[in-house]
């Protein structure tokens, strides 16, 4: 099993990425769900690499509520 989301961060470079998400959060348009589904109806995104990012946000989504 890869090692989980905060393991494979180096922790200098955490606040970086968390400031560059929230950059992204910010000016992301659209529906979030809509995308995701549109890619992988469209083959751009299979199931198994759909549920590997899922399984990442959810981590990433847990790092946030603890920072």
């Amino acid at each position: 099993m890869p090692n989980n989301l905060y393991q494979q961060l180096n922790q200098n470079n955490l606040s970086g990425i968390i400031n560059k998400f929230n950059e992204f959060r910010q000016n992301f348009q659209g529906d979030p769900q809509q995308v995701v589904q549109q890619l992988l109806q469209n083959g751009k995104m299979s199931q198994a690499q759909y549920n590997q990012l899922s399984h990442m946000a959810s981590q990433f989504q847990n790092l946030l509520h603890k920072g």
